[in-house]
């Protein structure tokens, strides 16, 4: 088999040999893996968590079970799956022992098989591709648990066109929620609108817009630019601050929070539990992922570099065909 090593930043195709599952793993037939922000901070050296040295890329995928170890009941041979990016997180609040990670401390999905445990496994969607399925584990799940509470007739708030952006605009359609998106440019503007937004905010002063609306109270924050989201809120609003882009995070005034009782909240991904309940929801309303392009497994490289361009609307898959 072949699967993609990091080395010094650039993705190394190796030849090697098939592993066997244990105690507790599956081994899984890789179909599809996709592309994050988080990728690009892995290969540039600049993620927050712990990476480990000759690492397997990619935090996403799904595929097929081929092969069970011993102990494993939940999982058959030929079952449809996608892994958890922290397989340890089964569910309730996030803990520092959850930490370890695919595609960071543990070995990713970039390779035609991989050996996972079989806790860290969610079914996936009978009509989703496994290139759809691919996008499910950090993205969706991220936009996800940023909109977990949020009832029908309230106003959801998301911040540009990324991929966590994207599904929090289905998601947050799905929940009977108004949405309204911001986006920097009417090109992307009647994409947002098909995709299910009730407004698209183009102007730099979208907080003013918000406001005239009525406020928030959800925003998805993606930018990282808190003070202007707690100020997009109604009172007791929540911002649920997924990252930062451009990579700093101003300085958050406790006044602003203080003035509309706002809450907020850190993203990190989500739980199993919490993964397996958004399969669900996904399954019965039949939503599908945005996919911006595909590449074959050969094109793992060109396809990184086509997604740190930023253009993409909707995910980037590497499929393995």
């Amino acid at each position: 088999m072949r699967a993609y090593r990091l080395e010094q930043g650039e993705l190394v195709l190796r030849e090697c040999e098939v592993p066997e599952p244990g105690r507790g793993q599956v081994l899984v037939d890789v179909r599809a893996s996709s592309l994050n922000y988080r990728e690009l901070m892995v290969q540039r050296g600049t993620y927050p968590l712990p990476v480990k040295d000759d690492l397997v890329p990619n935090a996403d995928g799904a595929g097929v079970v081929v092969a069970v170890g011993p102990g494993v009941t939940e999982w058959a041979v030929g079952d449809r799956v996608a892994a958890a990016v922290f397989p340890l997180w089964q569910h309730g609040p996030f803990g520092h022992e959850f930490l370890p990670q695919l595609g960071g401390s543990l070995d990713g999905m970039l390779a035609e098989r991989v050996v996972l445990e079989a806790s860290g496994l969610v079914r996936v969607p009978d009509h989703l591709s496994f290139e759809e399925a691919a996008t499910l584990p950090c993205a969706a799940l991220t936009a996800w648990n940023a909109l977990d509470g949020v009832r029908a007739g309230q106003t959801v708030v998301t911040r540009g066109s990324g991929s966590v952006s994207l599904f929090a605009v289905q998601f947050g359609k799905l929940s009977g929620a108004r949405v309204i998106a911001t986006s920097r440019g009417p090109a992307k503007a009647s994409r947002l609108t098909a995709l299910g937004a009730d407004l698209v905010v183009t102007s730099e002063d979208w907080v003013e817009e918000v406001r005239a609306v009525g406020g928030a109270d959800r925003v998805v924050d993606v930018v990282g630019a808190l003070n202007d989201s707690v100020r997009a809120l109604k009172v007791s609003g929540e911002v649920a601050a997924v990252g930062s882009l451009g990579g700093g995070w101003p300085p958050l005034d406790p006044a602003l929070m203080f003035g509309s009782v706002a809450t907020v909240r850190m993203v990190a991904i989500g739980s199993r539990a919490q993964f397996t309940a958004m399969n669900r929801a996904i399954a019965v309303a039949g939503l599908r992922p945005v996919v911006d392009r595909v590449f074959g497994f050969e094109e793992a490289a060109e396809a990184y570099r086509y997604y740190a361009k930023g253009d993409a609307f909707g995910k980037v898959v590497i499929s393995m065909g």
